[in-house]
């Protein structure tokens, strides 16, 4: 190869590395350029607001409301016993049937009964026979004495057996009377008006005055008591309810159904030392017969109004480590937990004794999703439904 030949390929080569040696210095630079830059698909995305449902912080007259749970009883109940021995000749009801007072329920054999009547009322004619005769010698007796035929002495024992006759009389009518009595016994009547349990005794059993177990049990339910407890600190706002008149009492189911609305009648004259609570008994008509004796219900005792209070609808309370608190809204639309202290509940509403004012906005829906400054996006809602879904919370 001729020297000239050399340097052409020479410098070929050297033309080749500086080509090579530029490319690889742009792509460096690219890389590094679009390295030092983010690439706008790797930009964060701005968070979207959470729609929430709110409420306005009001003041509104709410009823103080105090909550216990108690047992349905009858108003009266009678265990049907007959009033003398006997033997059962009949059942005159049926079981579960409705009876007034007065309405005959059984009858016993009477004819033992009668018997006696018959000969005590037969003992008492022959008494008063005597004390008529004797009555009549003590006429003769006295006309007597008057004229010195007989002795005052003779006149005295006469009028003893005049006045032991008197006596005698008077028993006999007692014990016509008691035998009418025990007579009357035979036919068992109910004393109260209600409903028939369960029959216990049948037709055919000879029946003591002193069997524990009853002909069967009668118990009214028109009007019914509910016997319930309260804690022993709202004692005086019982009694100061109790003084202003009549305490309105609801009785209500564990889904929240109301089974009757009556009143206070009774606070019980201690308190239960290993429970500290009161008992308390309430009335009610219970003409539809919804309240039956042994259940459990609830009961709502109505012990005053407050008025002008701050309240918010239940569901914005939360509780948390640090306590109650509720998301406020601010007015740019941020969710914010503010603390509270609240205190008692009814009809959906909860006074808030600090921590709101008038006016305030609170999250009533949508609260799971919500972080300290959150953006929200207030969605339509009405307050006073919201509130009355809501059920009311313990105090």
């Amino acid at each position: 190869m001729s020297e000239t030949a050399e340097r052409t390929s020479a410098w070929r080569g050297r033309a080749i590395f500086m080509v090579c040696l530029l490319a690889l210095g742009g792509g460096l630079y690219a890389w590094s350029s679009r390295a030092s830059t983010p690439r706008a698909a790797e930009a964060p995305a701005p968070r979207a607001a959470v729609p929430v449902n709110v409420a306005t912080v009001e003041r509104r007259s709410l009823s103080v409301v105090l909550n216990g749970i108690g047992m349905v009883q009858a108003s009266r109940t009678v265990n049907i016993h007959a009033r003398i021995d006997g033997t059962l000749q009949s059942v005159n009801f049926h079981e579960g049937q409705n009876v007034k007072a007065g309405d005959v329920l059984a009858q016993l054999d009477p004819k033992l009964a009668q018997a006696n009547l018959d000969q005590v009322r037969a003992g008492k004619v022959k008494d008063e026979a005597q004390l008529r005769g004797a009555e009549a010698d003590l006429a003769r007796y006295a006309a007597l004495v008057q004229k010195d035929y007989a002795s005052r002495q003779t006149f005295d024992q006469q009028q003893a057996t005049v006045d032991e006759l008197k006596a005698a009389v008077a028993a006999d009518a007692a014990a016509v009377e008691t035998a009418q009595t025990n007579l009357d016994y035979t036919t068992v009547t109910a004393p109260v008006g209600g409903r028939m349990g369960i029959r216990q005794v049948d037709a055919g059993n000879l029946v003591h005055t002193s069997d524990s177990t009853p002909i069967a049990v009668l118990a009214t339910l028109t009007p019914i008591d509910v016997v319930f407890s309260l804690p022993e600190k709202d004692i005086a706002a019982v009694q100061e309810a109790q003084a202003r008149g009549p305490v309105p009492a609801v009785a209500t189911r564990d889904d929240g159904t109301v089974l009757g609305t009556g009143t206070l009648t009774v606070i019980d004259n201690q308190i239960d030392a290993t429970t500290a609570t009161l008992k308390l008994k309430a009335s009610f008509p219970n003409d539809d017969e919804r309240l039956w004796p042994g259940a459990f219900v609830h009961v709502a005792l109505t012990v005053g109004t407050m008025k002008d209070a701050v309240t918010v609808p239940v569901a914005a309370i939360q509780r948390g480590q640090d306590g109650v608190f509720a998301w406020v809204v601010t007015p740019d639309n941020t969710a914010v937990a503010r603390p509270i202290v609240t205190g008692h509940v009814a009809d959906g509403f909860a006074v808030v004794k600090e921590g709101l004012t008038d006016g305030d906005r609170v999250v009533v829906n949508g609260q799971y999703r919500l972080r300290a400054n959150t953006k929200v996006a207030v969605a339509g809602g009405d307050r006073e439904s919201l509130a009355q879904d809501t059920p009311a919370a313990a105090k």
